[in-house]
């Protein structure tokens, strides 16, 4: 058992990849989301996320923006040196069974400036396969729409519209709300 964490309680590791905050926030959505409902979590940045052990959490979240179909480089880094590590370890199985108790939620944040959360489901998709080859269940997808940065029109004449300021407060809640949902289903 690591230090700082009561034993009966169900852990959860939040790791991310956020260039605008976009997808900060909603890491830390989940992160309240997933403490209200009495989960001990532990966020962190994937370049710092690199000694991290997924089998001691019971819930692993992975988030990131989508960029051009995928988890943008350093996640798609990390997630590679994690399947290799694995691999290494003996873990990945043929037909990748499922273990029990061990859980995941991909959660990917995308604009609007071409064709919206198309875009983000393949990467989505993606990073999912790096637990569920290791038997973790991916529970669920969470596509957040978000703020292009650094171009207003990818915000206002994309096909979601005006986006600007997006994930919203309302946003971030249901987010929230969601997460303390999921924790209480585990």
């Amino acid at each position: 058992m690591s230090v700082g964490f009561s034993q009966g309680c169900k852990r959860a590791a939040i790791i991310y990849w956020s260039r605008t905050g976009n997808t900060e926030k909603v890491a830390q959505a989940i992160r309240d989301g997933l403490e209200y409902a009495g989960m001990e979590v532990s966020v962190m940045v994937a370049e710092e996320a690199g000694g991290i052990n997924y089998f001691d959490y019971d819930l692993v979240c992975l988030g990131f923006p989508s960029h051009e179909w995928h988890p943008p480089k350093p996640m798609v880094d990390f997630l590679r040196e994690k399947l290799d590590e694995h691999r290494k370890q003996g873990r990945i199985k043929p037909c990748a069974p499922v273990i029990p108790g061990k859980n995941a939620l991909i959660f990917c944040t995308y604009s609007g400036p071409h064709t919206g959360m198309r875009e983000a489901v393949p990467a989505g998709l993606y990073a999912g396969q790096f637990l569920e080859h290791i038997g973790f269940k991916v529970l669920d997808e969470w596509y957040i729409l978000s703020e292009f940065h650094g171009r207003e029109d990818a915000s206002t004449k994309g096909r979601m519209g005006d986006i600007r300021g997006k994930p919203t407060v309302d946003d971030l809640d249901k987010v929230k709300s969601d997460a303390r949902k999921l924790a209480e289903r585990l």
